[in-house]
């Protein structure tokens, strides 16, 4: 397996946490779970011009293209290992959309959808298009690197980059009110600002936060102490943090601990006895 990542350049590093490349052999259909990271992604399926996408709850699946743009995520979603044998993306910043789309990130979010429908046609064909015609793996993210420098334009809004830097320092004791009179603004427009650019509003992105510190604490160590995380982590007890980890995975931390895979976000979907269930 050959995986490449990287921090691009400024001043597209403001905007993008980083530029990937995934590269496997072969493989069977299978699902695995894919946990919400508080950032949205653009993937380029480089195997194939198609992406399966897994309705959790029905188990219903819908055939997009292969370059999709998929929002910052509120619960977990579902993929299967057989598209991943050549793939690529980009993962953004939180509030980073704004400066690559006009579409506002609350209508992208917990949604994949077809990169053609915010970016044109021939611009979202092109960025697929260079990337495959890259002569090895680091020319491919430089491709990807590039289309996105090309649609860039800066659209950051002061207020929302000082909300996240402060959210991200200390999720668990930050409030909006707190946050908002130190910008000047009333709670409830802080809000509307800080949905259209990141997706969600400021109390449910730290819950998020808050999530992936503790899967990142776990990370670190190779038992998992999940009462010493809950409480490190800000969590009022046990019950607390098992809530909202089941509301952003669809699973307890024990199911976690089950199913864990070399990427922290990645968990094999255990639920799923036949994969043709889900086809």
């Amino acid at each position: 397996m050959l995986y490449l990542r990287r921090v691009p350049s400024p001043p597209l590093d403001r905007f993008l946490s980083s530029i990937w490349y995934h590269e496997g052999q072969p493989q069977a259909l299978t699902l695995e779970r894919v946990l919400p990271t508080g950032s949205a992604q653009l993937i380029v399926n480089l195997k194939e011009d198609r992406t399966r996408l897994y309705d959790p709850e029905s188990g219903a699946v819908r055939a997009s293209c292969g370059t999709v743009l998929s929002g910052i995520s509120t619960k977990y979603g579902i993929i299967d290992t057989a598209e991943q044998e050549c793939v690529a993306g980009v993962c953004f910043r939180p509030g980073g959309t704004a400066s690559f789309f006009a579409t506002p990130a609350y209508d992208l979010c917990d949604s994949g959808i077809p990169l053609e429908l915010v970016w044109d046609r021939g611009r979202s064909a092109r960025l697929r298009e260079q990337a495959l015609a890259a002569p090895n793996p680091t020319a491919r993210l430089d491709a990807l690197e590039k289309a996105m420098l090309e649609a860039w334009r800066e659209r950051l809004d002061p207020a929302i980059e000082f909300a996240l830097r402060t959210f991200a320092g200390d999720p668990a004791v930050r409030t909006i009110p707190e946050v908002a009179g130190r910008l000047g603004l009333s709670s409830k427009r802080l809000v509307e600002r800080f949905k259209t650019a990141v997706g969600l509003p400021p109390k449910r992105y730290c819950r998020l936060l808050r999530f992936q510190r503790a899967l990142a604490s776990v990370e670190r160590g190779r038992q998992a102490d999940w009462t010493r995380i809950a409480l490190d982590c800000g969590y009022f007890d046990q019950a607390h943090f098992i809530h909202d980890f089941r509301s952003f995975a669809g699973i307890t931390p024990t199911g976690y601990d089950a199913g864990r895979t070399q990427f922290r976000n990645h968990v094999h979907f255990l639920q799923a006895e036949s994969t043709a269930e889900m086809r």
